[in-house]
């Protein structure tokens, strides 16, 4: 390939050698040779990613071999920087290396893009191949995220971006703790399609329950000055019905209407509950602060990249 490719895609590879190799063939079949891959090995120690799986599917690549195993959305973050970067001209693609996000389904967020009010866009889940325990658990993390933090969240990695949202997510310091949270939080435009989800490739998926739930936990970190904001609204609340009750028992207690022991159990659980939540009130206000304080414009991804191989067609 000569000049700079209109198309990338960066996928992250875990231990994922021979799903990620009939990715790249597929995305040949469906996109033709013009298509770059950029592969993130996120630290692989027994099916290291080669170069040659790029070249075997008559592609241009490179793969990113990372220092360590930094995680899913970090491994995303390095690859989307190394496009900003080397190929600030782009429309970035990001999908899973697994085979759950479908070659064949690409060129339908691509023409969304299409439209001069997208920046982004986004697949949401049509249909899910899940077991019982983990649609259960996904419906109630979206019911969480929605009331910590006032928004839905309704897709995950697989998504297309043109290149001036590439660059501006590259500039954010939540891109590396949660792709999907990193975009809403963005203020670009997106448009969400409803795209199957497949099948693996190969192999077992390394995502276990405990990595689901730090996953979520991350999307509201993206998030954590809005999540503060709302506790302490919930608080104060919270606070203002305790005074309230406060007030009721003493006049109880004044009145003669309030029975023997009563008014001390009430008006200390009543105590009780404003002391916390004042204490939780401050503490929050206190974090907003230092999360506000604390951001970084901008993470050198590229420290975490042990070595770029190139692959030719």
């Amino acid at each position: 390939m000569t000049g700079e490719p209109s198309h990338v895609v960066v996928t992250p590879v875990y231990e994922d050698a021979e799903a990620s190799a009939r990715l790249f063939r597929e995305l040949h079949e469906v996109l033709g040779p013009d298509v770059f891959i950029v592969a993130v090995d996120d630290g692989s120690v027994r099916q290291r990613i080669d170069p040659v799986s790029i070249s075997g599917a008559h592609l241009d690549g490179v793969v990113l071999r990372l220092r360590r195993n930094v995680g899913h959305q970090r491994a995303i973050a390095v690859g989307i920087d190394y496009v900003a970067r080397h190929m600030p001209h782009a429309v970035c693609i990001v999908m899973d290396s697994d085979g759950e996000d479908l070659p064949q389904t690409v060129p339908d967020l691509l023409a969304a893009l299409e439209d001069v009010e997208v920046d982004v866009a986004v697949a949401t889940r049509k249909s899910r191949i899940e077991t019982l325990r983990f649609k259960l658990f996904y419906l109630v993390y979206k019911l969480l995220f929605l009331m910590l933090t006032g928004r839905g969240i309704s897709f995950g990695n697989f998504m297309a971006m043109k290149p001036a949202a590439t660059k501006r997510l590259a500039a954010m310091h939540e891109l590396g703790v949660h792709l999907a949270g990193a975009v809403l939080v963005s203020k670009l435009r997106v448009s969400r399609l409803p795209i199957d989800r497949g099948p693996r490739y190969a192999g077992k998926s390394k995502m276990n329950f405990a990595g689901l739930v730090l996953h979520g936990f991350q999307a509201l970190m993206v998030f954590a000055e809005y999540v503060l904001v709302r506790v302490t609204i919930a608080c104060a609340f919270i606070a203002a019905a305790a005074v309230l009750g406060i007030v009721t028992s003493v006049l109880l207690k004044f009145l003669g209407l309030a029975t023997p022991g009563w008014f001390s159990t009430a008006l200390g659980i009543l105590v009780l509950v404003l002391f916390q939540t004042g204490v939780l009130t401050m503490m929050s206000l206190m974090l907003a602060g230092v999360v506000k304080g604390n951001q970084l414009y901008h993470n050198d991804y590229s420290a975490l990249v042990d070595e770029v191989l190139v692959a030719h067609d």
